[in-house]
């Protein structure tokens, strides 16, 4: 054999060799600094994922490192197998890891590194150091103080926290990447060259033929797929009815109180009014929307943000009543898919439809990263959404319109709701049970469906003081006030399904020390 031959087969050896080694040498507890005498008596599995949570984020573990085997690392640690298999199961749920059989526990994605203090001597501008203990965390100094702005979201995304409980937030580890990928493979292989032009401005017709499917099948909704107009997320539907309201003589649209304050800064920036309708355990109440005097109003009757409440048979009675005297109601289904512990709800929508505009979309159920939603406008609204839509964009992307459209045809759509409902189910309970422990005397509302949950409580501490002192502690949540133009009790509005159950217990026990403290 030649020297060029031979120099060839060992190459071949070696690279069929480490092609074999999947990923990168599994790291021991040594190079984890991980010290069994650190760990305590009690909750050996949850010490154990944040040790590894703190080396995924600080670069000791990056994507496509192997973690030790579970036997190996609990020899280690002194420990039983069966602590590390649990933190490992915390790290799976949480999306930060994934088995891949021979391969082992590989990390797939990395938390966020917690907060560092500024640097310079001094406060950096525009935040102000809040806390005690020694906190060195900083809080945007109007973020909690006076009126939100417009910003105010924005805002609270960019302030550094090492836990995230603010509400809207879907579990994004959990998107289906593989049933994406696939999904559009077999959309870019069927592909005709005529459907990479411009498309219909209102929807891929393949998209709305399956949103129909799906809201008959999810929302006991029956319409025709032209009746559907495909829009980037309900923010752009309320951008796009702005117009064609204020041309029907519609200038006042009246919301839920408490109710989301996106929702309301939206229709005020298209110049509208806002009246607060108060909300009870029935939903909104329809006496006092008619004492707005409001021609219109916007409801989440499925699962009121935030409360929870759900609308009830008789005031959906008295809303049905309220249209048919030339109200419009415009119904936000954000995230009605997502119940655990009562049956489905119908959307309004089903019992209504001249005098009722529809809006949902993926935002809750895959991620807002998307902008993909839908319209279902009363017939006598739909031609002038439609030449609003023509003349903001000429239509969503085509493409990832016919692969959402591949997933609600294929079923995976549902099977991922499945999984999400089962995850979400144990991480609202991990919340609950925090909640008894940690802020004892407080009241949840809006537990049985939803992505998030609000918690009212005795003190008299104002709830933008306990949001600011959570946040100082690395705590991330939405005070109840943000989301009411009326006087009501103090609360927090709390996001459960992007955080894992021992992080989640974590952040709640924090919200009880600031608490106390404030208290």
């Amino acid at each position: 054999m030649s020297p060029v031959n031979e120099e060839q087969r060992v190459t071949s050896s070696t690279a069929a060799a480490a092609s074999a080694d999947v990923g990168p040498p599994a790291h021991g507890s040594d190079f984890l600094q991980l010290d069994a005498g650190d760990m305590p008596t009690g909750g050996k599995a949850d010490w154990l994922a944040r040790r590894l949570r703190q080396a995924m984020a600080d670069g000791r573990l990056a994507v496509g490192s192997r973690l030790p085997p579970t036997r190996v690392l609990a020899a280690e640690l002194r420990v039983s197998r069966g602590v590390v298999t649990e933190a490992y199961r915390r790290l799976t749920e949480d999306g930060h890891v994934e088995g891949r059989r021979r391969g082992g526990t590989v990390v797939v994605a990395v938390p966020p590194a917690p907060p560092r203090p500024p640097s310079g001597r001094g406060p950096s501008r525009g935040i102000v150091p809040v806390g005690r203990h020694g906190a060195d965390r900083t809080v945007p100094r109007a973020l909690f103080t006076g009126e939100p702005g417009s910003d105010v979201f924005d805002e609270l995304r960019a302030a550094r926290a090492r836990i995230d409980l603010t509400p809207g937030q879907p579990d994004l580890s959990a998107f289906p990447r593989a049933a994406w990928l696939r999904a559009e493979r077999a959309v870019l292989a069927e592909l005709s060259t005529e459907t990479l032009g411009y498309g219909d401005p209102r929807g891929a017709p393949r998209l709305r033929s399956a949103v129909a499917g799906w809201l008959a099948r999810s929302r006991g909704i029956r319409i025709e797929p032209d009746e559907v107009l495909i829009v980037a997320g309900t923010a752009q539907a309320l951008t796009l009815l702005h117009p064609v309201l204020r041309a029907d003589g519609i200038t006042s649209v009246a919301v839920e109180d408490p109710g989301s304050l996106g929702t309301r800064q939206h229709l005020q920036n298209g110049a509208l009014a806002t009246p607060p309708v108060p909300v009870d355990a029935d939903g909104l109440r329809v006496d006092a929307l008619r004492a707005t005097g409001a021609p219109a109003v916007l409801i989440t009757p499925a699962h009121q943000f935030p409360t929870g409440a759900v609308t009830s048979g008789e005031r959906r009675r008295e809303l049905l009543h309220w249209a048919a005297d030339g109200g419009l109601i415009l119904e936000d289904d954000y995230d009605a898919e997502h119940r655990y512990d009562r049956p489905p709800v119908p959307a309004l929508r089903s019992q209504l439809a001249d005098r009722l505009c529809y809006m949902g979309s993926v935002s809750k159920l895959l991620a807002p990263a998307l902008r993909t939603g839908w319209m279902v406008p009363p017939p006598r609204y739909r031609e002038a959404l439609i030449n609003a839509k023509r003349f903001t964009d000429l239509g969503n992307a085509v493409l990832p319109q016919l692969v959402l459209a591949r997933l609600m045809e294929s079923g995976q759509l549902e099977r991922h709701l499945r999984l999400l409902r089962g995850r979400h189910t144990r991480r609202r309970d991990a919340m609950i049970n925090a909640i008894t422990e940690h802020l004892p005397g407080a009241v949840v509302h809006g537990a049985a469906a939803g992505l998030h949950l609000i918690v009212t409580y005795a003190p008299e501490v104002p709830d933008t003081e306990l949001a600011a002192a959570a946040l100082a502690r690395g705590v991330k949540c939405q005070p109840l006030s943000w989301h009411r133009q009326l006087p009501g009790r103090p609360g927090l509005v709390l996001g459960y399904a992007a955080t894992s159950p021992g992080v989640i217990t974590e952040g709640v026990a924090a919200l009880g020390q600031a608490l106390r403290e404030l208290a």
